[in-house]
């Protein structure tokens, strides 16, 4: 008997704990599967009674807070939501035919076909139709996921529809995101604006719209500025007077980080100009398609990467980075031991020799890869943007300031603190005493100009991402490069960082007034001027072959 006993208990206690195991093992689609289920009594009921009962069970719907019902719910505002007379099931049905097509309500998955004769139109009303639309906007206001939330909120923003007011405060009062409360807010004052409720409500709108402080906020202030009047309308005046202030701030900041963009570009096609055209006093007129080559090496690193290894390329630019420094300074090493050394002293044959050189490298560019733009894609962590206040920032152009920081810091390091560096320094001060000293000027004018090379090649890798990779890519910048490098002090780097923002700056402050081509116009003729006062820039290197 006892055996028998242990026996029982021994089976009871194995098939509950199987029953725990298969609990745990369900999968998540059977689980959701469940719950689906679980809500198709409550959507059959919508073919149950009538308006006031339809009425009722869209609110059961609603507050379920599933997102699964929304698609029935915007079939019945449609009047796409028909019942299955056989069996009183609910479907979606569409005209297929002699017929209707039949889709799950809940799933979407295809249900058959029926007769016309077969289904019957769930019928509504226009008051029907305005529960509808509360509800969906309820539904989403109330899904699991904020985004989903948020961006429920900023549609109703857009549509200010006085009819999701109330969705809009029973979320408000059950939001736990504070991001996602406050464009639920803003919604709320949005709707409350296009709605006909009393001045106080109107009030307090006009206030979070004004804390919102951007366009979207300041073109219904403007509308109810327009359209209102008495203390509404002083309201809406002063708020709109506000916003332009904060506004027209704002305008300048962003001003300042399009011209920080820019400058840390400029500071990437010169800061390699800046060595070689201070250390040797040449003209480089290629120096331009040496930015061109990274910029081609980029291209061809990824098309590589596309064929072989698709899943590195995130890391691409690091791939290429090492490879446009190597390339281009391997050329601007040879450029200079077959053409710039058998012409110093004579700048104007240099400046001619470089220029037809520019020539020769874009039309082997031309040949090799043909005429046409070519695609540089951006990985994921170069894509997209964020917003600071009402400051805009393309993460692309945020690296750029970072690489282009980076550069300079790195170079900064090599000509301050590595033998290499300090003979550059000897030789940019005095040619003759640093060869006297036993320091071989000739290979430290090549070692610089594959320096400076190669560091256009990792300019043109950072260009890429922003601008149009063709064979003239390079002249868009060698103006510019020359324009930087002389401002700021031929051959000193933080001359070249000083007048490359400075010129981004001025040039981004210019342009909404003379535009892109006049403003640079302006800054050329300021150049002009201010090396009429200073012929050696900004910051003048010293020594006593440059007082020479």
């Amino acid at each position: 008997m006892t055996l028998l006993r242990s026996f029982h208990l021994t089976s009871l206690c194995l098939a509950v704990g199987l029953l725990f195991i298969s609990m745990l093992v369900v999968s998540p689609e059977v689980r959701a599967q469940q719950d689906v289920e679980s809500l198709r009594p409550l959507v059959n009921a919508l073919a149950k009674g009538k308006f006031k009962e339809t009425e009722k069970q869209i609110g059961d719907l609603a507050a379920t807070g599933d997102p699964v019902v929304a698609p029935a719910l915007e079939a019945l505002g449609d009047g796409d939501l028909y019942v299955r007379k056989s069996d009183n099931q609910v479907f979606i049905a569409k005209k297929s035919g002699s017929g209707y097509a039949l889709s799950d309500p809940l799933t979407l998955e295809p249900a058959g076909e029926a007769g016309r004769r077969d289904v019957s139109k769930i019928k509504v009303n226009n008051s029907l139709r305005r529960v509808i639309r509360s509800a969906l906007g309820s539904l989403t206001l109330m899904a699991p996921d904020p985004q989903v939330r948020k961006s429920a909120a900023e549609a109703v923003f857009k549509a200010k529809d006085p009819d999701a007011i109330e969705s809009l405060e029973a979320a408000i009062g059950k939001e736990v995101e504070d991001d996602v409360r406050l464009v639920m807010e803003q919604a709320r004052a949005a709707a409350i604006l296009n709605s006909d409720r009393g001045d106080p409500d109107k009030l307090e709108a006009i206030g979070t719209l004004e804390a919102m402080g951007n366009r979207d906020a300041l073109s219904l202030l403007i509308g109810l500025q327009d359209s209102s009047e008495g203390e509404l309308q002083a309201a809406a005046q002063a708020a709109v007077t506000r916003i332009n202030k904060n506004l027209a701030l704002w305008d300048n900041a962003q001003n300042i980080w399009y011209g920080v963009s820019l400058g840390s570009v400029l500071l990437l096609a010169a800061i390699g100009l800046a060595i070689t055209f201070g250390v040797m006093g040449v003209i480089n007129m290629a120096h331009g398609e040496m930015v061109m080559i990274g910029a081609y090496v980029t291209f061809v690193v990824q098309e590589l990467i596309r064929s072989s290894a698709p899943g590195l390329f995130e890391y691409s630019l690091f791939i290429a980075l090492p490879l446009a420094f190597l390339v281009s300074g391997a050329i601007g090493v040879a450029v200079e031991r077959g053409i710039i050394r058998w012409l110093y002293g004579r700048p104007l044959e240099t400046l001619l020799a470089t220029w037809g050189l520019s020539l020769i490298l874009q039309q082997a560019v031309r040949s090799i890869f043909g005429p046409t733009n070519r695609e540089v894609g951006n990985p994921d962590w170069m894509s997209g943007a964020f917003e600071l206040g009402q400051l805009t920032i393309t993460y692309n152009r945020m690296w750029i300031i970072v690489f282009a920081l980076l550069v300079f810091a790195g170079l900064m390091l090599v000509l301050k603190k590595t033998p290499f560096g300090l003979f550059t320094r000897a030789v940019t001060q005095n040619r003759r005493m640093a060869a006297s000293m036993g320091i071989r000027t000739p290979w430290i004018d090549a070692l610089t100009f594959g320096l400076g090379s190669g560091i256009a090649g990792i300019a043109g890798v950072a260009l890429s991402q922003i601008d149009n990779v063709s064979p003239n890519l390079g002249q868009g910048y060698i103006i510019d490069s020359f324009m930087v490098v002389v401002f700021g002090g031929v051959g000193n780097l933080w001359g070249t960082l000083v007048g490359a923002m400075t010129l981004g700056v001025v040039n981004k402050f210019l342009e909404p007034y003379a535009g892109a081509v006049l403003g640079k116009i302006f800054v050329l003729v300021f150049i002009i001027l201010f090396i009429q006062k200073r012929p050696r820039g900004l910051f003048a290197l010293k020594g006593r072959a440059v007082e020479a």
